[in-house]
């Protein structure tokens, strides 16, 4: 009776041994297959990105409109290789589907700030408040617009950082476009002594103005005593630039004016308390 019993429990635990390996070969096949369905889908999903760059940089497209669609189509790819992946695991796609929808208020909660950010991308894109190479400012950051993707705007900072901004954000805040216009007007502050001729710097700021071509002459320059502070009488000077050259100009007119201020005896005022003694 041992014997027998001994007999039956090995056989049971050979055929339990059998089954284990046999589902665990169908669990590695299956694995493997989602695995290669996984490396090809991305390669494929390389190689059509690179043609639609390919085909949308032939086009006569704004450089705005083939980011966004760009970045659509390799989302979409995604999506549908997410999708792939899952079936080849053996879940049907039908109970996948009906288990999203299952979930459709938890996910349309998770996703309801994305889909903001697609509709602002679609505005963006509509009403054109910036493009592709303009300067902008928005949210406290500023930069060149990079690309316009599906979710985010992407800017390239002067100092060579790169930041994301959710498109939403961008589509229904204040956003400053530099270089929506050609051209753009430069205007300085300069401070001079009390005892300085006013007309004097008038003629000698003119005469600096005039030496860089860069200056347009129409609006014509203007040059008018702002006001009259604590320790300086402050001239307001501006001109107007194509938008390209404003910081060169900003920078090479303060150094003109050092130099030719210090050339011709105008002086620079400095904080001065006057005490009074009895």
């Amino acid at each position: 009776m041992v014997l027998l019993a001994a007999v039956e429990a090995s056989t049971k635990l050979e055929g339990a041994l059998v089954s284990l390996i046999e589902h665990a070969s169908q669990l590695g096949l299956t694995i493997l297959k989602a695995l290669i369905v996984f490396l090809v889908g991305r390669l494929v999903i390389n190689l059509l990105n690179k043609l639609v760059r390919r085909i949308l940089s032939k086009r006569d497209i704004d450089p705005s409109v083939k980011t966004f669609v760009a970045s659509l189509v390799n989302v979409s790819l995604t999506i549908l290789l997410i999708i792939s992946v899952v079936g080849a695991l053996g879940v049907q796609t039908a109970s996948f589907a009906a288990l999203l929808a299952s979930a459709g208020v938890a996910i349309g909660m998770a996703l309801s700030g994305n889909l903001s950010n697609f509709a602002g991308g679609l505005i963006i894109l509509l009403f054109k408040p910036y493009k592709v190479g303009d300067y902008i400012e928005a949210l406290n950051e500023g930069g060149t617009v990079r690309e316009i993707q599906m979710f985010h705007t992407v800017l390239q900072t002067p100092d060579n950082k790169i930041i994301y901004i959710p498109n939403g954000s961008l589509s229904s805040g204040v956003v400053v476009n530099y270089s929506r216009e050609e051209t753009r007007r430069v205007d300085w502050v300069f401070g001079v002594e009390y005892d300085t001729d006013f007309e004097r710097v008038k003629q000698v700021v003119e005469s600096v103005l005039a030496r860089d071509a860069r200056i347009l002459a129409d609006p014509a320059p203007s040059i008018a005593l702002k006001e009259l502070a604590d320790s300086s009488v402050n001239v307001v000077v501006r001109v107007w630039v194509k938008s390209a050259d404003y910081w060169g100009v900003y920078f090479d007119i303060n150094k003109e004016i050092y130099a030719t201020f210090n050339k011709e005896g105008i002086g620079f005022p400095f904080p001065q308390l006057t005490v009074h003694q009895a």
